[in-house]
């Protein structure tokens, strides 16, 4: 699992602007990673979830440190209880989420760290691409599933399914009306592409999301 690159990594890199090193919808971008990171801990069978609430399953590490920090800061969160709510612990994780996932990808030497400082006080930190071929391997494997109807793999499905549920259809088609990939995209996330528990696990995770969403906008707004 090391070596392989996270789905929330995947979403961050997806996300950021290449050349500034700026992270593009934010305030999307951020449930999307947690839920990505969380999708990646079910899909390793560490935690499963069912109906809105989540479970831990292991607490053996994965190997991947990313993964391995949320890992036990889930452990710490349950408190030793059989279960909480899938919502409450996205809710508490997705503003979190995202300094772990760029310094994952720093380590990796996809994109290089990048401080200013604004008005010669407050840091600013920008994360432009240093090696560009994963993202173009990512964008052609997104491609080959959604414009050119490949049938997908477990991994580009889900991460397909994250980008669907979070609205992230124009960072991951650019070139692309949304409603030109909406409807494959749709069909790709409501696919019998994982085993049932992992289906069902997206699907409630998905509509947590868009909780979670909604109550930002209102906290926003």
């Amino acid at each position: 699992m090391g070596n392989t690159i996270t789905l929330a990594e995947e979403v961050m890199l997806l996300s950021l602007d290449d050349g500034s090193g700026v992270v593009r919808q934010r305030q999307s971008v951020a449930p999307a990673l947690a839920g990505a990171i969380l999708l990646e801990l079910v899909l390793a069978e560490r935690v499963s979830i069912s109906g809105k609430h989540l479970q831990l399953r292991s607490t053996e590490p994965t190997g991947e440190p990313l993964l391995d920090g949320r890992l036990r800061l889930i452990e710490t969160w349950l408190r030793g209880l059989g279960r909480r709510r899938v919502t409450d612990w996205l809710t508490k994780d997705y503003m979190k989420a995202t300094g772990p996932v760029l310094e994952r990808l720093g380590e990796r030497g996809l994109v290089a760290e990048q401080v200013r400082k604004v008005l010669g006080v407050f840091p600013q930190r920008r994360y432009p691409e240093v090696d560009g071929t994963v993202e173009r391997a990512l964008r052609e494997r997104l491609t080959a599933a959604v414009i050119g109807c490949a049938p997908p793999d477990d991994r580009t499905a889900g991460l397909i399914a994250l980008l669907h549920g979070a609205k992230l259809h124009r960072l991951a088609f650019p070139g692309h009306n949304p409603a030109a990939v909406k409807p494959r995209m749709a069909e790709i996330a409501g696919g019998q592409w994982a085993a049932d528990g992992v289906q069902a696990a997206i699907r409630d995770m998905q509509a947590a999301m868009v909780v979670m969403m909604a109550a930002t906008v209102v906290a926003v707004s």
